[in-house]
């Protein structure tokens, strides 16, 4: 492996995965990318709209900056070079397009462990990447998931 993709969304299943990619980085001699998506607009209320919204142009936070260069801080003190992106789009598409742009050999996402009906109701980026993806997935399950299940 030459080149491995870490997603990163700030949750614990996240950190947990960028944690994991960064070991293998490491075992395999290999560069990191580590992305974080952020949505194209937001959704607001519209005032006096009798629960309607609308949408403006999503302005990123200052933690969607801070929690790619916490990683990239991470892969520099484990000596892995490193490339941070902060990426604009829908979730999946956005991680699966820059992983082909790239030409990564992996891509390593974390997983929250919802369930089957967690899933169903509230979407799961690690199941739409692995569904979309042209290259290997490696889904980590987050630390904290494994422990509670146990």
């Amino acid at each position: 492996m030459k080149r491995i993709l870490i997603a990163t969304d700030g949750s614990q299943a996240a950190d947990d995965a960028v944690s994991f990619g960064l070991d293998l980085a490491v075992r395999h001699g290999a560069a990191a990318v580590v992305v974080h998506v952020v949505p194209t607009v937001d959704f607001v209320p519209v005032l006096g709209g009798f629960g309607l919204v609308g949408a403006q142009a999503h302005e990123p936070y200052p933690g969607d900056v801070r929690m790619l260069e916490e990683a990239g801080a991470e892969a520099a003190a484990r000596g892995v070079p490193v490339e941070t992106k902060l990426l604009t789009g829908g979730t999946v598409d956005e991680i699966v397009a820059y992983a082909d742009s790239c030409d990564v050999d992996l891509i390593v996402v974390g997983s929250r462990g919802h369930g089957p009906v967690g899933s169903a109701l509230l979407g799961s980026t690690s199941l739409g990447v692995l569904h979309e993806a042209h290259r290997p997935v490696l889904v980590v399950r987050g630390a904290t998931v494994a422990a509670n299940a146990a």
